[in-house]
């Protein structure tokens, strides 16, 4: 089959499409034949040597993909060949094939295309296990997203609307925030020339975001904890502005606020297996009702795949950025 290959880590033109050896699916596994994944800023990591996938996965980028069953391993039970899926995977997905553990497999949502499901995976289990499972995002909370145009920024957006949540966003031009607004954001804030401690506060009458899902570490640290209500939950799931900072503690105390920080790619099977299926329970009825859809900025072929990360890494995109598998 074909796969992009990292030799040596570098830019985007360290994404080479070539010839690698067939994955096989291995006890619990099914193979499947990729119709699509989507770059992930854990791909461009990857790709700079920084973020090595975890023992026993895939060396090649991709951390979810769309496509068909087309064989299955031993121990499988509820799948059958030819089932057309979407997967979370610990890599493997810029390649024509990929093993997949079973337990992180969801079925096609019902309204949304193959190639466009694999903008799904990802994004809904990151939200819905940080912004639901542990942060608890109940109705008529506040929710702050930072990046709110991104691939996850758009699907907590929706989520939190549907479940009768407030949402602000942070974004860094005019058009992201007015994208951000049609898919329901209540508080817009231009990052650039906007302070967004003092945009929330302002909008939820000094009373601050419940939860914050925050995509920047160490740069926003002391400013999302003062931006937390009391009782508030800030949800780290990245480190674009750094990995240390000084973090206030009697602020944390006076607040009685909580602070998580978590990955998926590396986490047990188990551990996934209950995010995947409390994504299928929760949020697959919504994409079937037509509530929550995949934003797509563009589809590309995986063959352009240092096309796609150099969009990605220049912010010009709005949701995902899809790697089609050439047919």
């Amino acid at each position: 089959m074909h796969a992009i290959t990292i030799s040596e880590p570098g830019g985007p033109e360290a994404l080479v499409w070539g010839e690698v050896t067939d994955p096989v699916p291995g006890e619990g596994e099914v193979l499947v034949d990729v119709a699509a994944s989507a770059v992930n800023r854990a791909d461009i990591l990857q790709r700079q040597g920084f973020y090595n996938p975890p023992p026993g996965a895939s060396p090649h980028p991709g951390l979810e993909c769309s496509g068909r069953i087309s064989a299955l391993g031993t121990g499988v039970s509820g799948w059958a060949v030819g089932d057309e899926v979407c997967a979370l995977l610990a890599g493997g997905g810029y390649a024509e094939k990929v093993a997949v553990p079973a337990g992180q497999l969801l079925p096609l949502p019902a309204g949304v295309d193959l190639t466009q499901a694999a903008a799904l995976p990802e994004v809904t289990c990151t939200v819905w296990s940080n912004v639901f499972m542990i942060s608890h995002l109940r109705p008529g909370e506040t929710l702050l997203v930072h990046g709110g145009s991104s691939g996850i920024g758009t699907m907590a957006i929706q989520l939190a609307k549907a479940v009768g949540a407030r949402v602000a966003v942070t974004a860094g031009t005019k058009e992201k925030l007015e994208r951000c607004a049609e898919l329901g954001a209540d508080i817009l804030v231009n990052y650039r020339d906007q302070d967004f401690v003092e945009e929330v506060k302002k909008a939820t009458d000094g009373a601050g975001a419940d939860v914050i899902l925050d995509n920047m570490g160490a740069k926003y640290l002391d400013r999302n904890v003062r931006t937390l209500a009391v009782n508030g939950r800030l949800a780290i799931i990245g480190l674009q502005g750094g990995v240390k900072a000084e973090l206030n503690l009697s602020a944390l105390l006076a607040k009685r606020a909580a602070i998580s920080a978590t990955s998926l790619r590396a986490r047990p099977l188990g551990e996934k297996a209950a995010i995947v299926a409390a994504v299928r329970e929760h949020v697959w009825p919504l994409l079937a009702a037509g509530r929550v859809r995949p934003v797509v900025d563009r589809e590309l072929p995986m063959n352009e795949a240092p096309a796609a990360h150099r969009v990605v890494e220049d912010s010009g995109h709005i949701g995902k950025v899809l790697l089609v598998t050439p047919s």
